[in-house]
């Protein structure tokens, strides 16, 4: 099955990587897309596994303020991860991350191979490597990428990670192609 063109190989990304207008005010990098991740990933016939934006879901495009992008960021992120722990956002990521994990499976049970994750450091919500506490870049993974993790681990596998911010392009790509390199092998 499934033995057509295809790579059989798919690579989970950040949702605002592929689409900056979601991303909160003031902090996109690009017009619509980090076109060297995403070009990348097309170049190595890599599928994408687009999540879902998290903040956009749980607090909509002005994330419950529209004065938010006159903060600064560390201080925008931390508020932004205060609303997302809330009940009922943290409900509906667990729902959602659930849905990403059923993905994820259904993949692996076809013989595709998932290639990693790619988050974006510092993000509130999909931080692999850093995420916003207390007004601080620490380390530490994300609301949303922490709860995709453990409903992965609960269906009894775990997926490679890797952080990249798009103010830091070059070596975003380079950690990108290390992760790839490293999982064609």
């Amino acid at each position: 099955m499934f033995d057509d063109r295809r790579s059989k190989k798919v690579m989970i990304v950040a949702h605002c990587l592929i689409n900056q207008n979601a991303i909160s005010d003031g902090t996109a990098d690009y017009p619509s897309q980090f076109n060297e991740l995403i070009d990348l990933l097309i170049k190595k016939r890599i599928g994408i596994l687009q999540l879902p934006c998290p903040e956009l879901t749980c607090l909509g495009l002005d994330r419950k303020d529209k004065q938010g992008g006159k903060r600064p960021l560390l201080m925008e992120n931390t508020r932004i991860r205060g609303l997302l722990c809330e009940k009922g956002n943290i409900e509906r990521l667990q729902s959602r991350a659930e849905e990403v994990a059923t993905q994820i499976l259904e993949y692996k049970s076809y013989g595709f191979r998932i290639l990693g994750l790619v988050g974006v450091n510092r993000s509130p919500s999909c931080g692999t490597e850093t995420t916003t506490k207390d007004n601080r870049e620490v380390k530490g993974q994300g609301v949303f990428v922490e709860l995709i993790l453990e409903a992965c681990q609960r269906r009894g596998f775990a997926i490679e990670t890797i952080g990249v911010k798009t103010s830091e392009k070059e070596e975003s790509v380079k950690s990108l192609r290390r992760l790839i390199e490293k999982t064609d092998q």
